[in-house]
């Protein structure tokens, strides 16, 4: 089982660290040029398309930073450990799956927040289970042309997306990132 698991994160770590670039550039002030709302404050019934913390930042830092933890295991892919954990081989699709697995990571979360919005849920606020698997989801939906990992694996992803997001969620908060613990 534990096999399973480590495959299961290692796959989905082009996707987490996309998850999590938008974050820790908005912390450090970087590309604040980008920090721009990607629904440019539009409004649909009164409501934000996605909300003023989904910017364009976000949208272009997380297919970059899938890329860039996708080239890092194409590099050491070929360390028999690293190998044997790999669900594809990395030298033959590293920078399409980086980028759309970055790239689903963003837009299962900007799907989300569209149907947050649609629902009064206010930025920031909690949807639990769904806050968590936005990325999972969206990750799996872009990644699946290249990559079809069977059942067990994306049941553990799901899995992995509840107790990963939950506790990134929290580090993030006692580290300063981010203002609520969810």
């Amino acid at each position: 089982m534990g096999i399973i698991i480590l495959k299961a994160f290692y796959f989905a770590l082009p996707a987490y660290f996309g998850n999590m670039a938008p974050v820790f550039l908005a912390k450090l002030k970087w590309f604040e040029f980008l920090n721009v709302p990607v629904d440019f404050d539009k409004r649909i019934g009164g409501q934000a398309i996605f909300g003023n913390h989904k910017t364009w930042r976000g949208l272009i830092s997380a297919p970059i930073a899938g890329i860039f933890i996708c080239f890092i295991q194409l590099l050491i892919y070929k360390i028999p450990f690293f190998n044997s954990i790999s669900l594809f081989n990395y030298s033959e699709h590293w920078l399409w799956f980086g980028f759309l697995a970055g790239l689903g990571a963003i837009i299962g979360d900007l799907i989300k927040s569209f149907f947050k919005r649609r629902l009064r849920i206010n930025p920031g606020m909690p949807w639990p289970i769904l806050d968590q698997l936005d990325l999972t989801i969206g990750f799996l939906a872009f990644t699946f042309w290249i990559v079809r990992p069977d059942l067990f694996i994306v049941w553990t992803l799901l899995f992995l997306g509840i107790i990963l997001g939950y506790g990134s969620n929290l580090i993030a908060y006692e580290l300063g990132l981010k203002k609520v613990w969810w």
